[in-house]
């Protein structure tokens, strides 16, 4: 779409103050579209949300709503956090890490589908969602990482699922399975892992860059034909293919 037919149509984004989320706001307001920011802290232009807590994905849709005069287009589902959590801990410190994790990478992307789906359905808008998971949901991840592989694997079939069910509608659902991106997140595992030889298991020799993954995903939420809807785009180096 051009910048003409983009007039009006805003996109909320979640996560979007770095790294992916930034890249996907910031290709998404050069093609004209209104983007609404999610952060943990507020600041100008970005909605404070705790994703942590299972109140916060309904009051950052309720903030986002309000901020966009009662009409949301396109919603980028890409907060998430990267934490380990060693199978040694005590059991409830290594649930506390299953459930926060859950909770930020998977539960608050769904309430906020769920919310989406609606809006949409109760305009008889369409609309587009695009969630970031990871190739972690196909190719497992470390031994530290099983709650993070765990949430990324359900947002991959949450994501078809919506597809299924809603396409009638004109609501679609695309999921972008990036493998390691140069941010701050991917950072702090690649030294803790090992750095450069870590590159060796990625064909491509580097990993992704955050404005390549917002490419992917403003295709997705502008470009990208209706048939499409369902499909899950790997993203990774060639470190994982199916």
């Amino acid at each position: 779409m051009d910048k003409d037919a983009l007039k009006g149509r805003t996109a909320l984004v979640t996560g979007s103050t770095r790294g992916i989320g930034a890249a996907i706001a910031s290709q998404l307001e050069s093609r004209g579209v209104r983007v609404i920011r999610q952060g943990t802290k507020p600041a100008d232009g970005t909605i404070g949300a705790d994703l942590s807590d299972t109140a916060g994905a309904p009051a950052l849709w309720d903030e986002a709503l309000a901020m966009a005069d009662g009409q949301i287009d396109m919603l980028i589902n890409n907060a998430g956090v990267f934490e380990a959590s060693p199978i040694a801990l005590e059991d409830d410190a290594w649930l506390e890490n299953w459930q926060r994790s859950q909770q930020i990478n998977l539960t608050a992307a769904a309430q906020l589908s769920r919310v989406a789906v609606l809006h949409w359905e109760a305009r008889g808008s369409g609309g587009r969602l695009v969630q970031v998971a990871s190739r972690a949901a196909y190719r497992g991840d470390s031994p530290d990482h099983w709650h993070y592989a765990a949430a990324k694997g359900g947002m991959v079939a949450m994501g078809k699922t919506i597809a299924r069910h809603y396409a009638h509608e004109r609501i679609y659902c695309f999921t972008i399975c990036p493998g390691f991106v140069d941010t701050a997140m991917a950072g702090d595992y690649l030294a803790t892992r090992g750095g450069p030889a870590l590159l060796a298991d990625i064909p491509l020799g580097r990993v992704a860059e955050p404005e390549e993954i917002g490419r992917i995903a403003t295709f997705c939420a502008l470009d990208a034909p209706a048939s499409m809807t369902g499909a899950v785009i790997d993203a990774n180096g060639a470190s994982f293919v199916r």
